[in-house]
């Protein structure tokens, strides 16, 4: 148990190995809600607050999230399954890393992945609320997301130290081999899973999926955490900019990959097809923050390695999100194998 006070060395007080073997939580346990609450009180109580109210719980297989509302204004609780715990960890060494560009948490618990976070206000989703011409909004958001990755790389070690997952591109050929061999997850020959057609075309792809990881590992780009669920319901927008939220699929990775699931939710929020120039503009306003030692040219071609790349490592997030008995996990399973057939749909950059 620590608090946003503890000194970083402390925060990651389960072992990595010993989070993932850690059994879910019950949250409909009265015993496992009393005890969250304790904790909750516990650290409010720490900082000359109190429980006011109620909370309102919200819960997904992959976390619970209470609003917690106090004397003070309300927090949000947040409990991660096994699959996702690291991100207790994470958002602990972001905000000393990073401080302003994330939370602060009011307390963290490493080992039973539980956070307690101040109230981050307005996200951009509301700003913009599908108003095209908001979207070079976006042009300034990308870029202070890109900072935020360049100042993270260079502790990228002590964050798979955290448990943070490793999709580095070294690592993803292995793990994009162990995910074709678990066949539960790939809900093979199931409606909603893949065929025997695609999965016999995934594994034949092993060899071209090495290559790209290979040539992106050869990028010169530093490994650092990445989002990888980076839309604008994810972004918080404070008056000295933006903070960014919700870093359960998280991983060190490539930060290139951020882009696939940016460039899909934008496109899908302002309705833009397919090659849409708004699209192009985005990516060079991201990658622009390293333009200080790469060429253009370079920049663009690692962009496209990286989205590609990166949809294993979202097969790999909802797999990790997923672990557990929750029943409404199956409304979800689709998301596995579904991924994984997005390697062979034309990349969106």
């Amino acid at each position: 148990m620590t608090d946003a006070a503890t000194p970083p060395a402390d925060r990651a007080a389960t072992p990595p190995a010993d989070r993932a073997a850690t059994p879910p939580d019950d949250w409909t346990d009265p015993r496992w809600r009393e005890s969250a609450l304790d904790w909750v009180g516990e650290h409010l109580g720490r900082h000359g607050r109190r429980v006011a109210g109620p909370v309102e719980p919200r819960v997904r297989p992959w976390s619970l999230v209470w609003r917690v509302p106090t004397d003070a204004g309300d927090v949000w609780f947040k409990a991660n399954n096994p699959g996702t715990r690291h991100e207790a960890a994470l958002l602990g060494a972001l905000a000393r890393l990073v401080p302003g560009r994330v939370l602060d948490p009011v307390a963290v618990d490493a080992g039973r992945g539980w956070s307690l976070l101040p109230d981050g206000g307005p996200t951009l989703r509301g700003a913009l609320g599908g108003d095209r011409g908001l979207l070079p909004r976006w042009e300034r958001v990308l870029p202070a997301y890109a900072e935020l990755q360049r100042a993270v790389a260079p502790a990228a070690g002590e964050l798979l130290a955290l448990g943070v997952p490793d999709h580095r591109p070294e690592a993803l050929p292995e793990l994009f081999g162990a995910l074709l061999d678990d066949e539960e997850s790939l809900l093979l020959g199931a409606e909603d899973g893949l065929s025997a057609e695609a999965y016999g075309r995934l594994r034949a792809h092993r060899s071209a999926f090495a290559e790209d990881c290979r040539r992106l590992a050869g990028s010169g780009v530093a490994p650092t955490v990445q989002h990888d669920d980076l839309h604008d319901g994810n972004v918080f927008v404070a008056g000295d900019g933006y903070r960014f939220f919700d870093w359960g699929d998280a991983s060190v990775a490539h930060p290139f990959g951020t882009l696939l699931v940016t460039l899909n939710s934008v496109a899908d929020a302002f309705g833009l097809p397919e090659g849409d120039p708004a699209l192009a503009r985005l990516r060079d306003a991201y990658l622009e923050p390293w333009s200080d030692g790469h060429d253009r040219a370079t920049l663009r071609e690692a962009a496209r390695l990286a989205v590609r790349v990166t949809r294993v490592s979202r097969a790999l997030s909802w797999r990790r999100a997923l672990q557990g008995a929750d029943p409404t996990r199956a409304e979800y399973a689709a998301a596995v194998p579904g991924w994984l057939q997005e390697l062979f749909v034309p990349d969106p950059i």
